[in-house]
């Protein structure tokens, strides 16, 4: 399994503009409505709400990969996207987050869902992965990164 096969170029977001939690997840939210425009972007981020109110997926390390079901979905969704400045996203180390994987699945398939987010992990567990991602110098880079990954 490769991200590149979930993820499109387009959904990678090279530098966020949030400043909160609240505006990481509507920023993510957004690429992913642009993109799909029959999504409620209110839904999409009430699910996403939900999920983090039964625990923080900031994982540590400068990771969150916040993560969702909707069963309006027939596929999944990832979005990738960096904040260079970091964000309080309530991580469990405390630490500031630059690194944002948003994975949203069909109600259907959760064992890809897992599967996805294991990845997402696995990958970002290597100090160095994560500071290829850090240094990548815009989308083009963050791409040959991440679709082979």
């Amino acid at each position: 399994m490769k991200l590149g096969d979930y993820l499109d170029k387009e959904m990678i977001l090279p530098e966020l503009t949030a400043s909160t939690k609240e505006e990481v997840l509507a920023e993510l939210v957004a690429a992913v409505v642009k993109a799909n425009p029959n999504l409620d972007s209110e839904r999409v981020l009430a699910v996403l709400k939900e999920r983090e109110s039964l625990g923080t997926t900031g994982i540590g390390d400068g990771i969150a990969i916040p993560h969702g079901k909707l069963d309006t979905l027939d596929k999944i969704i990832l979005v990738a996207g960096r904040s260079t400045s970091g964000v309080d996203f309530e991580s469990l180390d405390f630490k500031l987050c630059n690194i944002f994987f948003l994975v949203l699945a069909p109600e259907q398939v959760a064992g890809v869902h897992l599967r996805i987010l294991a990845q997402i992990s696995r990958l970002l567990k290597d100090k160095e992965f994560r500071n290829a991602i850090m240094s990548a110098s815009g989308v083009d880079e963050l791409w040959q990164l991440l679709a082979d990954a």
